[in-house]
């Protein structure tokens, strides 16, 4: 069923469907007690947004035409981590995107400091966006778009560059050029380094140029920032991502958006059927394409 408005247990009550996350001796002295089974969290920088649809003139038209943004009203965010997934061009990344631009960064990412502009190809859905944000505002904040992180390594050393008494922006992010780094490398470099917590944090498809090993060492990153009072909007294909507890999951699809459970999404049950069983499922793929040709 479409989502709405969210919604859920939290602050209190532990969700069943999801293991508790074991709190460490930081976390004890940075929150307030919490109920048992639950993780202690961020504040909510970004509570919900929704969508004035009394200003939108046609739903007949992109982006108000994806499946993904014709039914919606409110959608509410986890105050740690709530993901988006869904197939290609399922409407994820385009709401991610405006949610960004809403929330004041630039629309190719980056800081909100960032105000550059390769080539402009965002859609004007984050003018029909309203934002209810929390208090107090974060402290920090970053949009990563995988698509678009070179644009960003080149801004950051084309500011660098220019004469000025500002301090360079590259050394915040690694000792050497994100240009002179695997993507995966200075992807890392980025949540390592420039993540400095208590932020507001969007990141779209952050598993792109990363192997298994380095997604969980972001998922790792992930949780100790979210002890460090951090919120996460992850638009994702990895379900060793999604897999973080107590997050909210948002299914994009031809019916809309709907709230899911992590071991119904469609990327955790067709990755555990083909690792269960890796030549069964090659054989069926592969006796069908041999029966289309």
């Amino acid at each position: 069923m479409p989502v709405t408005s969210g919604g859920g247990r939290w602050a209190g009550e532990s969700w069943a469907h999801r293991p508790p996350i074991a709190v460490d001796a930081r976390a004890a002295s940075a929150y307030p007690p919490a109920g048992p089974g639950t993780m202690l969290i961020s504040r909510k920088y970004v509570a919900e947004i929704e969508l004035k649809r009394d200003e939108v003139e046609s739903f007949d038209r992109y982006p108000f035409s994806l499946a993904a943004v014709r039914p919606l009203n409110r959608l509410e965010f986890h105050p740690a981590v709530t993901f988006f997934v869904g197939e290609n061009g399922s409407g994820k990344s385009t709401l991610l995107e405006a949610v960004a631009v809403a929330c004041g960064f630039n629309a190719e990412g980056g800081s909100k400091n960032f105000r550059f502009g390769t080539r402009e190809s965002h859609s004007e859905l984050h003018r029909f966006l309203r934002v209810s944000r929390g208090h107090p505002r974060p402290r920090d904040g970053y949009f990563f778009r995988a698509e678009s992180f070179f644009n960003v390594a080149t801004e950051i050393e084309k500011l660098d560059a220019e004469p000025g008494p500002a301090p360079p922006i590259g050394p915040s992010y690694s000792e050497h050029s994100l240009h002179e780094q695997s993507h995966g490398e200075s992807f890392l470099a980025l949540v390592l380094n420039r993540f400095r917590g208590h932020g507001l944090y969007l990141l779209d498809e952050p598993e792109a140029a990363l192997s298994p090993k380095r997604q969980l060492a972001v998922l790792t990153r992930i949780h100790d920032l979210v002890l460090e009072r951090s919120q996460f909007i992850i638009a994702t294909h990895s379900p060793i991502l999604m897999a973080y507890p107590e997050a909210i999951i948002y299914q994009f699809s031809t019916a809309g958006i709907e709230r899911i459970d992590y071991e119904e999404t469609e990327h955790y049950r067709v990755t555990r059927n083909f690792l269960a069983n890796p030549r069964r499922t090659l054989d069926i793929l592969f006796d069908r394409e041999a029966a289309t040709e």
